[in-house]
């Protein structure tokens, strides 16, 4: 009977040290956790900030347009084209690439959009600068 009640005892005094424990425990997780989270949002903001500032200080061509949101490099490397005002080239190659990328043929609809989106910014450019000398 004692070795019983002894036993009784003695879990009742490992339970209490192990909730203790798992309370410690969570309590450590927790504001780590919590850290994390405010060292990310600072970041954030950090990053945030960063580009807002970048933006102020770079061309509407060199950000992308509103709608495409691609540069109009990166549409001229998607196109493979050096001259957008070579309106045949453009359309040729803009031609070929949605073909080839139509997933009839085994493409993928992401290059197909990726083509559809660099031939839309290039048209964009065109309307808003149609005689410039860009190349």
């Amino acid at each position: 009977m004692l070795g019983l009640q002894y036993t009784s005892i003695l879990l009742k005094w490992y339970a209490k040290y192990l909730a203790q424990v798992i309370l410690s425990v969570s309590r450590i997780l927790g504001r780590a956790f919590v850290k994390a989270l405010q060292e990310e949002y600072a970041a954030s903001m950090n990053a945030a900030r960063a580009r807002a500032s970048a933006d102020k200080y770079s061309s509407k061509s060199d950000r992308g347009s509103s709608l495409s949101d691609i540069s109009l490099e990166e549409a001229k490397q998607i196109l493979n084209i050096s001259n957008i005002h070579n309106v045949e080239e453009v359309a040729k190659k803009y031609d070929h690439l949605f073909t080839v990328n139509d997933k009839k043929n085994g493409g993928s609809l992401y290059l197909q959009s990726k083509v559809f989106r660099a031939k839309e910014r290039i048209d964009e450019e065109l309307q808003a600068k149609p005689f410039s000398s860009e190349v």
